[in-house]
């Protein structure tokens, strides 16, 4: 195992909560996974897991490719959706450029780019909860809860989902 994986696993994940501070991230939260393919296995190296988050109480669907990212039901993972990878928030420039460059993803174990391509809400008054759609590349996402968050993202915005298992 590469160390920098191991060690990292170690830190607390409100301290790193801390250092994600330093870049501007859209959302993030620890989530517990509730359920492992809820509609069944339809994909040999993909299973979609529904997870709760604790601090903002939302709710997620996520396409995982578990081949090279397992995931078990009631592991806890950090999230992170950000617009960019660079830890100075200049927007990234849609080419991957391998150098020794400090990166956002350096402190996380799981990344994957895709695009914003559905905001809606559904309920009336204070029940009303707001969905994002996100693909990355096939691989789907729904995070569903408080409209207030929905706020920070714009159709066809392209996304980075950062995870870390804690």
């Amino acid at each position: 195992m590469d160390s920098r994986v191991s060690s990292s696993r170690s830190s607390h994940p409100y301290i790193l909560l801390r250092f994600i501070k330093m870049v501007e991230t859209l959302f993030e939260d620890i989530f517990t996974v509730t359920q492992k393919d809820p509609d069944g296995k339809k994909f040999d190296r993909v299973n979609r897991i529904e997870a709760r988050s604790e601090q903002f109480d939302m709710f997620m669907l996520l396409d995982i490719n578990t081949e090279i990212y397992p995931m078990r039901v009631k592991e806890k993972f950090m999230m992170v959706l950000a617009s960019t990878l660079n830890l100075d928030g200049t927007p990234d420039t849609g080419y991957f450029i391998q150098g020794n460059k400090k990166s956002l993803a350096d402190k996380f174990e799981y990344v994957m780019h895709g695009k914003l391509y559905r905001i809606s809400e559904e309920g009336s008054g204070k029940h009303v909860k707001a969905d994002i759609f996100v693909s990355f590349g096939g691989l789907l996402m729904q995070l569903r809860g408080d409209p207030s968050i929905a706020a920070n993202f714009e159709l066809d915005q392209k996304l980075f989902i950062l995870i870390r298992k804690v």
